[in-house]
């Protein structure tokens, strides 16, 4: 390749939701050099809030149309929805359909999550360098069903990034004999000064009691379920507070049953997603994060940065990022330590203090430009060979 010629990086993801990889996905786009890369980003679906935050030098295309995009009458909508579903079906067993929207060739080729690690290894371009990214545990429960399939696809990749340390030594002690191809840990990058930028856009108008926010796909294993039991409990033994959820997902109407039945429907409110959830983050007194698993949230690095006193589960990466009782409350996936760790929050101004203090120079522990360079040497190491 001559060396002032661009390496063309192929990202394939299922659609731009509010999510976590999305995210990572977009700090990759925005900090890897646009003039050492030709980047595109291929989605099955152009879906989700942040479809259109793609950066301009990235060129997006996609195999089917978004829910924003399909009609609004609800019987043609079924109609391309099934024609869609259709669509994405042929183009798991036939690459050739993501080829007539690419109509690329490319250097490398990026699976951000193991859902498109099979539209990466199956690609019709056998020359390309193919990186698979895994961000999670794979002991989870719910994802037991596509762990066979997932341990055949790791060793077929040239390099494997893992989302946290915990991630990559939990699939190691798990499936010890496991062939993992060449291999490193890189931790999610985070945009410092746009996050500070965007957490004042606006004041939320909070009641004047202790306020906890948490920021999350609304799914069972986030634990926004056991989140509001320890709320209601709280409210019964008379300690005053109130709770924001911003994130959507599969578990909104069970929440919201949920929260009629406790009688918390004013005190625990459901945001829905949020293209902007910072402010939220910065003018609320805590963040509380009740997940069941985790790799390396990037929320949780985004509170620390806006310097709020966290609690959160003691899951996949999140050690990594907090030290108990010093920089955050560290608890075990029960209710009960929701709400004792809720309750000391409340009422142990001291303790809060003593976060807080120590959060005054937590930016110092995320390096940007040191992951991209990481991820950049990779990419340069593959081509090469």
């Amino acid at each position: 390749m001559n060396e002032n010629q661009k390496i063309k990086v192929l990202f394939r993801q299922r659609s731009m939701e509010m999510g976590g990889v999305e995210k990572v996905i977009l700090s990759m786009l925005n900090g890897l050099k646009k003039d050492k890369f030709d980047m595109t980003l291929c989605l099955n679906i152009n879906q989700g809030e942040l479809r259109n935050e793609i950066p301009y030098h990235v060129r997006k295309v996609y195999i089917g149309e978004g829910r924003e995009d399909l009609s609004k009458n609800k019987l043609i909508q079924k109609i391309q929805l099934v024609k869609r579903k259709l669509k994405l079906e042929k183009a798991v067993k036939n690459p050739k359909i993501a080829d007539a929207v690419l109509k690329d060739q490319f250097d490398v080729e990026i699976a951000p999550t193991y859902a498109t690690f099979s539209a990466v290894l199956h690609s019709s371009n056998k020359n390309s360098k193919k990186i698979g990214w895994f961000h999670s545990d794979i002991t989870l429960p719910k994802l037991q069903p596509l762990v066979p399939e997932i341990l055949k696809q790791i060793p077929q990749f040239d390099y494997f990034i893992f989302g946290s340390q915990q991630t990559k030594d939990i699939l190691i002690e798990t499936y010890p004999n496991l062939k993992i191809p060449e291999n490193q840990v890189i931790r999610n990058a985070i945009p410092i000064e746009e996050l500070k930028k965007k957490s004042l856009e606006f004041k939320p108008d909070f009641p004047q009691k202790p306020i906890f926010v948490s920021v999350g796909r609304l799914h069972s294993r986030k634990g926004f379920h056991k989140l509001m039991n320890a709320h209601s409990q709280l409210l019964k033994d008379g300690f005053d507070h109130h709770i924001y959820v911003i994130g959507d997902g599969e578990e909104m109407a069970n929440l919201k049953k949920q929260a009629q039945e406790l009688g918390v429907l004013s005190s625990f409110e459901l945001l829905g997603s949020l293209l902007n959830p910072y402010p939220y983050v910065k003018n609320a007194d805590f963040f509380i994060l009740p997940s069941e698993s985790e790799s390396w949230p990037l929320i949780i690095a985004d509170s620390l940065i806006l310097q709020k006193p966290i609690i959160s589960t003691n899951v996949g990466g999140i050690p990594e990022m907090i030290e108990h009782d010093k920089t955050g409350s560290l608890i075990n996936y029960e209710t009960e330590e929701m709400y004792d760790a809720m309750k000391k929050f409340m009422t142990e101004p001291e303790y809060v203090e003593k976060i807080q203090k120590n959060l005054s120079d937590i930016e110092k522990q995320f390096d940007n430009q040191q992951i991209f360079d990481a991820v950049e040497n990779i990419i340069l190491k593959l081509v090469k060979k």
